[in-house]
């Protein structure tokens, strides 16, 4: 018996193509993605987490949704319905691409020296650059489903499309990509 995600998706023949994101993007096969915190207890363990089940855990920072996982769950199923059905590619395959997309791959530090305070452009880690790619995506999905007609399901494809495309314009995770690579080129 073959698992799939959510019983639908098959996540074995996704490649990552980011060398340095393939270690922390993970795509074993599961059913549902929901590990009840098993892998939070020590440093990097997230990194062996499902990276759908991060995209949930992320989802669950508003108000409305914190806490409240299975209707995440179903959030995110509804999504890659959609997902599926406009692009007629695997969604999570379109979201390992929204990832690699929406990570900085520059930021910038604080650094004092002699009283004085500047900005120093540094690289940013991967396991950084995973995570702040599914907080913009996260944030940018919440951002645009407050006060809209359109369902948080909806937000969240259009979302993950956009990032998976590079879409300036319309992908908020995309766009404080830029703005952070922009202000560290800046700095250096």
């Amino acid at each position: 018996m073959e698992i799939k995600l959510f019983n639908k998706w098959d996540t074995t023949e996704i490649v990552v193509k980011d060398p340095s994101l393939r270690h922390y993007i993970n795509l074993e096969p599961i059913f549902v993605p929901h590990t009840s915190g098993r892998n939070s207890g020590r440093m990097f363990e997230k990194a062996k987490m499902n990276i759908v089940e991060r995209l949930v855990n992320n989802l669950m920072r508003a108000e409305q949704n914190t806490g409240q996982k299975q209707v995440t769950l179903s959030i995110v199923e509804e999504a890659f319905e959609i997902i599926e059905k406009r692009t007629n590619e695997n969604p999570v395959k379109v979201l390992v691409e929204a990832l690699e997309n929406g990570g900085p791959r520059e930021e910038t530090t604080r650094i004092s020296y002699g009283g004085i305070a500047f900005l120093q452009s540094v690289d940013v880690s991967p396991s950084r650059r995973l995570d702040t790619a599914l907080r913009n995506i996260a944030i940018g999905t919440l951002n645009s489903a407050h006060k809209n007609k359109k369902s948080a399901a909806q937000c969240l494809a259009d979302e993950i499309m956009f990032a998976s495309k590079a879409d300036m314009q319309r992908s908020f995770a995309v766009r404080k990509k830029e703005e952070k690579e922009r202000v560290a080129q800046s700095a250096r």
